[in-house]
């Protein structure tokens, strides 16, 4: 088991592959940890180097006390590629991980060879929609809200599959409501929108067509920020990755040839 140090937090990674492989370093959702990526990574191209992350107040990392700000992840994704020596590489970033990755390209675009934007936006939501969703999972926690949050993150087929679903749940509800809170404090603090139109480097941006968490119109006009092409995954919700993960890992394989 591996950790980096940001600061005084200490962060799960893992690192796998040949250290000289392509460099693809994946940043997952809100509420989730980046066992996210397990079912897609067996449909990729081999002799790729994968590095995951818990970010802060996920998985096995450290949960500091909230609120954190997008500056907070953004730095401690860049201490992982200081600590790691990580160059060249392809960022693929999931919801909140999509914010992180635009995060890098405006403040150390030397380190990326290329972006994949995965359900996500330049700014997600309202201050006042996340002011809603800290005090509720402040007050009653990640239970009471786990039926609205899947009905956001999952087709409808998707979740009528108990045994398929109840994974999705449990690693939801069993994330600390600190740092559930402290990174909804992020995204609501974050609007990415100037030096996200500022990028010139490749970037891909994928959407799931039943995404409740960032609509397929709302990813696509992050796309249309930095001219990026879109891509939408029929049938997928906000974690196209679980749900799709064939699909998702084509296109993701496609763009990697590309560039």
């Amino acid at each position: 088991m591996q950790t980096v140090t940001s600061g005084t937090v200490h962060l799960h990674v893992k690192d796998e592959g040949p250290r000289d492989g392509r460099v693809v370093m994946f940043g997952n959702s809100l509420g989730t940890d980046f066992r996210v990526w397990d079912l897609m990574l067996p449909h990729l191209p081999g002799g790729l180097r994968i590095v995951r992350f818990d970010k802060r107040g996920h998985g096995l990392s450290d949960c500091p006390p909230a609120p954190y700000a997008m500056d907070d992840l953004v730095g401690d994704t860049l201490a992982i590629v200081d600590a790691l020596d990580l160059r060249d590489i392809t960022f693929v970033g999931l919801s909140i991980g999509g914010m992180i990755g635009q995060g890098i390209a405006a403040r150390r675009p030397d380190l990326l060879r290329a972006l994949v934007l995965m359900d996500t936006a330049a700014k997600i939501g309202t201050p006042a929609l996340w002011d809603d969703r800290i005090a509720t999972v402040r007050s009653k926690g990640l239970s009471a809200m786990s039926d609205g949050i899947m009905q956001r993150w999952f087709s409808d087929a998707f979740r009528a599959d108990a045994p398929r679903l109840a994974p999705w749940v449990n690693m939801l509800t069993r994330t600390p409501a600190e740092g559930y809170a402290g990174c909804s404090a992020a995204i609501s603090g974050a609007d990415l929108t100037e030096t996200t139109k500022q990028i010139t480097l490749p970037v891909m941006a994928i959407g799931g067509s039943e995404d409740g968490s960032t609509p397929p119109d709302v990813v696509r006009a992050t796309a249309d920020l930095c001219g990026a092409p879109f891509h939408l995954i029929e049938g997928a919700g906000h974690i196209p990755c679980v749900e799709a993960p064939e699909e998702t890992a084509a296109l993701i394989a496609d763009f990697l040839e590309r560039t």
